[in-house]
């Protein structure tokens, strides 16, 4: 391309009058060559700010990263742990682990439906990172004292019929899930504090592409993991078994401690908020949802998401049930499919959902998400395309629920962010809490094809709702 510094060195002080045909025809090739170089331009500079890499090379975020990785790991290990402590030292020859364990869950999932509004007013009110550093590391020492406060145990009898170190055991993992409460929140809400805004998107992928990633790994290698821990720490404690509860109490310790290191940039916190009751604070958040649409959009959208998965969730038992290919206990690997499908997803989304309107991907990938569901109506009895159908939805989800969480943290003020999320961590906790129930008794009554069938029209319907009920049908953040 010519510039214009070399054109005025080589023109002649007295230049022959060029015609009229040669001038457009070099305007013409000037015009051409700059847009074909500004587009160049564009598309590299376009590939250079978007995917994982900006993310990548964002240090405070990989801090934050590292810690998550560790954090969740410990969360869906601690699960193991909890079915192994009850083999151990609680259950009866000829009694089923199950109703242990149920009573386990629903000490975990009270705290998140009881205090997930309450725990976003004051995360709010404090220090975010320092709740992140406090929960985990208060995580941590519980779980490393577990051993010993069931040690200390023995011998105390029972409390209506059951034993005293089950009573403490349920305490233990109720606190735990308190925390996490608290936890929750602030992780979501420092995101946008250490990520600019056209990089959210990567960054949130990469966070579902991590939970997920753990799920997977937590529950596949959990048992082997606290096995080896138990033969590490078998010369110190004699054989007790204390070496798989300060694994997982070290996980979150390290988690912990990695949130210490992250540089973030927080405002002071209003010291006047401190005198509010927190009912004030739950109420201002209510009323920001009601004012913006978008954020309210995007937290029905996850809502019915998650709704869906937990009805996925149960009547994958019962797909197990009914197909000749697998026995009824190895239902994970339909929801393993489930896991695979949402990372991959993730994984496509982080790099190239920024060439598309939030709005538009949440719309499509709805749709998709409801014919897969209606679709598996139709090979509740067949393996192979159950799993391709699970996997697809997978896939749906995360290019559902990353766009929906991004607009959030997008949309929402700094000083609201922690109310909003409480508020969307409660409403998804009681979303994943009512389908455990109302998927088995609609399966009893209606069968397999005919739930799928209602699940799907339910997913359609909710993404059109949604799309029409935006402001103006345009993406929540410039693209």
């Amino acid at each position: 391309m010519l510039r214009e510094s070399d054109t005025d060195s080589e023109i002649p002080t007295e230049p022959p009058a060029p015609s009229l045909e040669s001038t457009k025809g070099a305007e013409a090739e000037t015009s051409s060559s700059d847009i074909s170089a500004d587009i160049t331009q564009g598309l590299a500079e376009s590939d250079a700010s978007t995917g994982f890499w900006p993310v990548l090379q964002n240090r405070n975020f990989l801090v934050l990263w590292s810690g998550q990785v560790f954090s969740q790991l410990a969360d869906k290990v601690y699960l193991v742990l909890m079915v192994a402590i009850i083999g151990s030292q609680f259950e009866t020859p000829g009694q089923t682990i199950s109703g242990w364990v149920s009573a386990v869950m629903v000490a975990f999932t009270i705290p998140a439906v009881l205090f997930g509004s309450l725990a976003g007013v004051y995360v709010d009110r404090w220090s975010k990172q320092g709740v992140m550093v406090s929960t985990n590391l208060l995580r941590g020492a519980l779980v490393v004292a577990l051993p010993l406060i069931l040690w200390l145990s023995r011998g105390l009898g029972t409390v209506a019929h059951l034993p005293t170190g089950f009573w403490l055991l349920l305490a233990i993992t109720f606190l735990v899930s308190t925390l996490t409460q608290f936890f929750a929140p602030a992780e979501q809400a420092v995101i946008p504090l250490l990520v600019e805004n056209r990089h959210l998107l990567s960054a949130n992928s990469l966070y579902t592409t991590t939970m997920m990633a753990s799920v997977i790994v937590g529950f596949a290698v959990g048992e082997p993991l606290l096995a080896i821990a138990d033969r590490f720490l078998a010369p110190l404690d004699g054989g007790a078994g204390w070496g798989k509860a300060i694994l997982v109490g070290a996980g979150y310790g390290i988690a912990g401690l990695l949130l210490l290191v992250m540089g973030v940039q927080e405002e002071p916190p209003d010291q006047s908020q401190h005198d509010r009751h927190p009912w004030q604070d739950i109420r201002d958040g209510l009323r920001y949802l009601g004012k913006n649409v978008q954020v309210r959009n995007a937290i029905l959208q996850l809502v019915v998401l998650f709704s869906v998965f937990a009805a996925l969730a149960v009547l994958a038992v019962r797909l197990a049930e009914v197909m000749p290919a697998i026995a009824s206990s190895q239902f994970g690997f339909l929801l393993a499919a489930g896991g695979v499908g949402m990372a991959l997803g993730a994984a496509a989304v982080g790099q190239f959902g920024q060439r598309f309107s939030r709005l538009v991907l949440s719309l499509y990938s709805s749709m998709g998400m409801g014919l897969m569901l209606v679709a598996m109506a139709f090979v509740t009895t067949q393996l192979w395309p159950t799993l391709l159908l699970i996997g697809g939805i997978g896939v749906c989800a995360a290019a559902i629920g990353i766009p929906m969480q991004t607009t959030i943290q997008e949309q929402t003020p700094a000083a609201m962010r922690g109310k909003v999320f409480g508020l969307q961590n409660n409403l998804v906790n009681i979303a994943l809490s009512l389908p455990l129930v109302l998927a088995s008794v609609a399966e009893t009554f209606l069968g397999l094809p005919v739930v799928f069938g209602g699940l799907g029209a339910v997913v359609i319907a909710a993404g059109l709702s949604i799309a029409f009920w935006s402001d103006d049908g345009q993406p929540s953040s410039p693209q």
